[in-house]
C-alpha cells in the first residue's frame, strides 16, 4: 500500500484572487516541508533581497520570460512574509492590502475623489511629519540602504566627529580580532552567534577599506568581476582539456585556477 502524498490542490481555496494562491501555496509548504516550516522573516530576508535584485536584472535584459519567472520567485518570498506574519498574529493579508490601498488613496487624492491633485513630495513630507524619526547622528541614514554602503556611511559619519582609528593600522588589528572571534563562533556551533560575529568581521573589513582610502562597493564589484572572469576562463580551460565541471575534484579545479591566474599575470606583464 503506497502512502498518499499531500495534494496542494486540496489546500487551495476554490474562490479568491489569483495572488491568494501564492499565500495558500506557502501555507501548504510550511505544513508539509520541514525546511519551509522552520523559516522566519529574518532567515528569509537574504532570499528576498536576492530575488529583488534578480527581478531588476531580468528587467534589464528585456526578456519577458525571465522577468515572469523572477517575479514568481519574488512573489513567493513576499507570500512567505505575509503568511508568517499571519501565523504570528502580527498582521493579516487584509491589513497588508488595506495599508497599501490607504497609502495610495492619500497620495492620489484626485483619483479617489478625496481632494485636488497634490505634489507627491509634499504628501510624503506631510506623512513623515506625522511620524517623526529619531534625531540621532545615524538616524538620518536610510534604513533600507544596501548594508555594505550603510556600514561605510555610518563609519564615515562618526569619523567626522572624531570616533575613528588614527590610521588603517587600528582597523587592520580589529579585522584580525574579529577573525579570531569568527573562528571561535564556528567551533561553538551556535548559528546565531556565528552570524553576529560574521557581521562584525564584515563591518571591520569595510572600516579597513575606508581607512585605506578605498570604497567597499567598487572594490567588491571589481573582485566580483575578477572572479567571474577567472571562473569563465576555468570553464573554457576545462572544456579544452576534457575536464567535466561537477565531476572534477577540488584539486583538479585548483590546478586550473592557478593556471588561469598565471596566464593573467603573464598577459599583464607583456
Amino acid at each position: 500500500m503506497t502512502t498518499s502524498q499531500p495534494d496542494f490542490r486540496l489546500a487551495a481555496p476554490e474562490s479568491g484572487g489569483v495572488l491568494d494562491r501564492s499565500l495558500e501555496l506557502v501555507r501548504f509548504l510550511r505544513a508539509h516541508c520541514p525546511w519551509d516550516a522552520k523559516q522566519t522573516p529574518h532567515s528569509l530576508q537574504r532570499y528576498l533581497l536576492e530575488e529583488a535584485h534578480e527581478v531588476a536584472d531580468a528587467i534589464g535584459t528585456g526578456d519577458p520570460a525571465a522577468l515572469r519567472d523572477e517575479l514568481g520567485d519574488l512573489l513567493l518570498n513576499l507570500a512567505f512574509q505575509v503568511v508568517i506574519g499571519e501565523e504570528r498574529g502580527a498582521f493579516s493579508r487584509e491589513e497588508v492590502v488595506a495599508g497599501l490601498e490607504q497609502k495610495m488613496r492619500r497620495r492620489h487624492p484626485h483619483l479617489f475623489g478625496l481632494g485636488p491633485q497634490e505634489d507627491w513630495a509634499a504628501i510624503k513630507a506631510r506623512e513623515r511629519a506625522g511620524h517623526p524619526k529619531p534625531t540621532g547622528l545615524l538616524s538620518a541614514l536610510p534604513s533600507g540602504m544596501d548594508p555594505l554602503l550603510r556600514a561605510f556611511r555610518m563609519q564615515d559619519r562618526v569619523a567626522s566627529f572624531g570616533f575613528d582609528w588614527p590610521d588603517w593600522r587600528g582597523a587592520w588589528d580589529k579585522v584580525h580580532e574579529e577573525t579570531e572571534e569568527v573562528r571561535e563562533a564556528l567551533e561553538s556551533g551556535d548559528a546565531d552567534h556565528l552570524e553576529d560575529e560574521l557581521g562584525d568581521l564584515l563591518f571591520a573589513i569595510v572600516n579597513l577599506v575606508r581607512l585605506a582610502g578605498a570604497h567597499p562597493t567598487p572594490a567588491l564589484s571589481r573582485a566580483n568581476a575578477k572572479f567571474a572572469r577567472r571562473f569563465g576562463a576555468i570553464e573554457a580551460l576545462a572544456l579544452e582539456r576534457g575536464v567535466v565541471l561537477g565531476e572534477a575534484t577540488l584539486e583538479e579545479l585548483d590546478v586550473l585556477w592557478d593556471e588561469v591566474k598565471r596566464r593573467e599575470r603573464a598577459g599583464q606583464a607583456t
